[in-house]
């Protein structure tokens, strides 16, 4: 896996993370610190753009769609991948 494939990689699974923390809060509690999912979902659009020519269409397509939890399947090597979509249905 490449540097910045890695990146997402972490990115993703940190936004995963972040999203169960949120929703293990109680509902109006205030998110501090800056512990939220919006610096990591810009970070991971960052690193989108960033990705060499190389990387994977589907990795691109997961991450333009922001279907992250494909994204990190993919990057994780998982073979439960779901590849239907509403994009266009199956490959």
């Amino acid at each position: 896996m490449r540097d910045v494939e890695s990146e997402v990689l972490q990115a993703l699974q940190e936004l995963e993370q972040a999203a169960a923390a949120a929703r293990a809060r109680p509902a109006g509690t205030p998110v501090s610190g800056g512990s939220g999912v919006l610096p990591i979902l810009e970070r991971i659009d960052r690193l989108a753009e960033e990705l060499p020519a190389s990387a994977s269409h589907d990795l691109r397509h997961y991450l333009l769609r922001k279907s992250y939890e494909k994204a990190r399947q993919l990057l994780e090597g998982s073979a439960s991948v779901k590849r239907e979509g509403r994009c266009g249905g199956p490959k």
